[in-house]
């Protein structure tokens, strides 16, 4: 197995995952190859972009370095172990609420933004 980390998708936090995968995929004529209320999927002309809905979801003002964090990053890996090691290694913490555990690790980045490690490479594509 292999360390290695490719970038998978950005994923957003907003209030209706499948409104705006609706309005993602209209600008970017992309399509959307998965929507449920929680979670949708639009695959583009420049890569994917996932939303999540999130409960009680508060737009950013900008350029407020205070917002509320309206995304983060998911990683696909190999090896979920291995990469845990090594990105706790280079200063990342590892939540302690972990809501697919078999599948992916939620961290934090040095400056608190959350990304995610996933053995879950183009799971909706």
């Amino acid at each position: 197995m292999s360390d290695s980390i490719r970038l998978s998708s950005v994923a957003i936090n907003c209030a209706n995952a499948a409104e705006l995968a609706a309005f993602y995929a209209d600008i970017t004529g992309g399509r959307i190859t998965f929507a449920d209320p929680a979670w949708a999927t639009v695959n583009g002309p420049g890569g994917r972009i996932d939303f999540q809905t999130v409960a009680d979801y508060t737009p950013p003002t900008w350029p407020e370095p205070t917002s509320p964090v309206q995304m983060h990053l998911d990683f696909s890996v190999d090896d979920l172990a291995a990469t845990e090691a090594r990105v706790l290694a280079a200063g990342a913490t590892k939540y302690d609420v972990q809501p697919n555990p078999d599948h992916c690790f939620v961290f934090a980045d040095p400056a608190g933004h959350p990304f995610c490690l996933s053995t879950w490479d183009d799971v909706h594509a």
